[in-house]
């Protein structure tokens, strides 16, 4: 079947965007639209454009007989402030003051257009990073990494607090939870990670960072590699901080539990030496 070059393109946007970060092969295109290769290329071209001028990513060729092209998301940085300004507005509400400094976020992690947000721009932030899996801690931090993984086109796996039967045999250590200093448990079904594998590390909200101290140390047991940490939310605390290597999308940068007054303003986001879209 011979396609239009406007069906092409609408096909191969879909295409494309169904799959990010994997590699397509020339002939593919080809092959599907029965046209040559360089009709497709000057396809890729006017997609390329469209994606980059729209803030929507952009399409990477890579050369080579194995070679092929693949879409990459990506924000610009008008379009980063604007997500991180948007964020900043739904979590500023004093009623999300929680004792302790913490924030209620449920509500805000279950909106799925909020996270497709969270999800782009973390993506963007470790787009050129080489990642086989995400890593979050059960439960609030799932939506976050899920949102990731969807952008990034890998699996997704889950720390938990308690061995369940339903993991299979797993493997458990023991951190220091760095607000409170107590001693915690997690565990990780020992099919989850591949041995080797290259791991974003994922948060809701960082304190002291305890949580994902003890995430990097569960990586060295299935001898896995750190590839980069993302979080939603940091506290604007440094004392005692045990993670100095991340990237965070807002700061939660004074709380008044007194007068219910909440103050956010940007992470370290833009501070991360990102490469932003033209």
């Amino acid at each position: 079947m011979k396609f239009k070059r406007s069906e092409r393109l609408i096909d191969m946007t879909h295409y494309l965007l169904e799959r990010p970060h994997q590699l397509v092969p020339l002939t593919f295109f080809s092959e599907r639209y029965g046209s040559a290769k360089s009709s497709i290329s000057e396809d890729l071209t006017i997609v390329k454009e469209t994606f980059e001028g729209r803030g929507v990513g952009t399409v990477q060729t890579v050369p080579g007989a194995a070679g092929g092209v693949k879409y990459v998301p990506k924000v610009n940085s008008q379009e980063a402030k604007a997500m991180i300004e948007e964020l900043c507005i739904h979590l500023e509400s004093s009623d999300r003051l929680l004792p302790g400094g913490y924030l209620y976020m449920t509500d805000l992690l279950g909106n799925p257009q909020l996270m497709k947000s969270v999800g782009k721009l973390l993506a963007s932030a470790f787009a050129e990073k080489d990642i086989d899996v995400i890593m979050t801690v059960a439960t609030k931090g799932i939506p976050i990494a899920n949102a990731i993984a969807s952008y990034l086109n890998v699996p997704v796996v889950i720390v938990r607090r308690d061995s369940r039967v339903t993991e299979g045999s797993t493997v458990s250590i023991n951190y220091v939870s760095g607000s409170s200093k107590r001693i915690q448990s997690m565990v990780l079904s020992k099919r989850s990670l591949k041995e080797g594998s290259k791991v974003l590390v994922v948060d809701d909200f960082m304190k002291a960072g305890g949580t994902i101290n003890g995430m990097k140390n569960l990586l060295e047991e299935f001898s896995a590699t750190l590839s980069g940490i993302g979080v939603l939310v940091e506290s604007n605390s440094m004392d005692g901080r045990l993670v100095d290597d991340y990237v965070s999308l807002l700061k939660l940068s004074d709380v008044n539990e007194k007068d219910k007054q909440i103050s956010l303003t940007e992470g370290n986001y833009f501070q991360s030496n990102l490469t932003f879209l033209p």
